[in-house]
């Protein structure tokens, strides 16, 4: 019994030292975004908040315009977000419940297109939709976007799992394959999609290199780029950290609130045994 409960004190000491190592790099960046310029290149470094965060939170706004930036950051990574979910849902009921030809090499190929990532089909996506004209828009941010194999491929392995005897029972009851889709699988499936949904919405919302490269005009930036634009672009100017540090903390937010929210769904989603 001394044994056991040295272990776990062990086990929740090794717990409390690897949190700590995981959050201090953020409290620092709060101490940073609440202390003045002349403060940050103190030695040794503050570690405690200081006086100036109204001042430096305020400026953090008003500079950059970060409310429209969290906005067009929350409308491109949730309609991105739900876009693959739903296509996703779609595509994988498809392939497990349907049966017809070339289905496994349409998943293959579907597979593929994980070695091909944004930056490799940047061009080519950009030409797209400079056709259609969605350049500086929210159509062109998102629809070039919400195709997901990753989604796909977990989908199916999820569905696969489920007992065909719940498709058979369900036509009994004089269901049709939507009824099966909407009112048995999503439901059974219905946190390991939410497991889903956090990690394709803090995808959704880090991108930076498609937003920067389809939107010109600067009430259609994303926050990733109000980060990148609060920072000096050479010469010798030290980077006013105090505050840059406030748009690193108010981009955090968002995702950090989802995680919260949905992490009973985040957790069982992907330890569940029979998922």
């Amino acid at each position: 019994m001394h044994k056991t409960k040295f272990q776990s004190f062990l086990n929740h000491l090794l717990l409390i030292v690897l949190v700590i190592i995981v959050i201090f790099p953020v409290y620092y960046a709060f101490v940073i975004s609440s202390i003045s310029f002349k403060e940050v290149f103190s030695m040794p470094p503050k570690l405690l908040p200081g006086s100036n965060i109204m001042a430096n939170y305020g400026h953090a706004w008003d500079s950059v315009n970060l409310g429209r930036l969290l906005i067009n950051s929350l409308i491109f990574a949730l309609f991105t977000t739900f876009g693959k979910i739903f296509l996703s849902i779609l595509t994988s009921f498809a392939i497990v419940y349907f049966d017809f030809r070339f289905k496994n090499f349409i998943f293959f190929i579907t597979l593929l297109t994980l070695m091909m990532p944004v930056p490799v089909r940047i061009m080519s996506t950009y030409e797209v939709v400079s056709s259609f004209g969605w350049i500086n828009s929210y159509q062109g941010l998102i629809f070039p976007m919400i195709a997901s194999a990753t989604g796909t491929f977990l989908l199916r392995q999820i569905f696969m799992s489920v007992p065909r005897e719940l498709a058979e029972a369900t036509i009994v009851d004089g269901g049709g394959p939507l009824t099966f889709l909407f009112k048995v699988l999503i439901p059974i499936a219905k946190t390991n999609i939410a497991a889903l949904f956090v990690i394709l919405f803090i995808w959704a919302w880090n991108q930076y290199l498609w937003p920067l490269i389809i939107t010109t005009n600067p009430n259609m930036n994303v926050v990733q780029l109000g980060i990148e634009a609060v920072i000096p672009k050479g010469g010798t100017a030290l980077p006013k950290w105090n505050q840059i540090m406030p748009v690193v903390i108010f981009t955090m937010i968002p995702p950090l609130g989802v995680i919260l929210y949905l992490q009973r769904s985040f957790v069982q989603g992907l330890i569940e045994p029979e998922k």
